[in-house]
């Protein structure tokens, strides 16, 4: 009788042990796979030779957004290089701080700006300034052109010069944005 209930705990015990290494072993496998659900980041890069602005999209995707090839601004010490540095960091800091969930052109101190902001109506204002243009640009149509999603599948990334001129005010959902063109 002891040696039928010894074998029965034997039993029991070794199917506890074999579960919990079964339970430890697929928790490690799955804690060590990459994940897909990170946040977007923000680098300056090369495209072809030319500096580039790049989102890393939630699925690992680098997507070139700006192509900083004008020298428009090295007259004020700025070089297409130190754009692209500046840009892509002030809109990671935009993002680790919740304020990129608009993008949207305004006007500081007289030039054409891209801003991102938190709410549709917010302002531009220093803080939020993403990026200057130059002063005869459309900052709506360089907003709009920079989040058109099918030129940026197709490659097309927005030369920093300026866009096409429209009348029609830019809010850009970058959220959804991001969500979408990930697909």
């Amino acid at each position: 009788m002891k040696l039928g209930m010894s074998s029965q705990v034997l039993t029991w015990s070794v199917r506890v042990f074999s579960l919990a290494t079964l339970t430890t072993i697929a928790t490690t496998i799955t804690l060590n796979q990459p994940s897909y659900a990170e946040s977007p980041t923000f680098s300056c890069g090369k495209s072809n030779g030319v500096p580039t602005t790049f989102v890393r999209t939630q699925d690992g995707k680098d997507l070139p957004v700006i192509r900083w090839f004008s020298k428009y601004f090295s007259g004020t010490g700025l070089t297409p290089e130190q754009r692209c540095l500046e840009v892509s960091r002030r809109f990671q800091r935009s993002y680790d701080n919740g304020t990129l969930r608009y993008i949207k052109p305004g006007t500081l101190k007289g030039q054409p700006v891209v801003c991102a902001v938190a709410e549709k109506s917010a302002a531009c204002t220093d803080t939020t300034l993403l990026f200057t243009l130059k002063r005869d640009s459309d900052a709506d149509a360089t907003a709009r052109q920079l989040f058109d999603r099918r030129a940026l599948a197709a490659g097309k990334t927005v030369n920093q010069n300026g866009g096409d001129r429209s009348n029609d005010p830019v809010n850009i959902d970058v959220e959804a944005y991001l969500y979408f063109t990930k697909n």
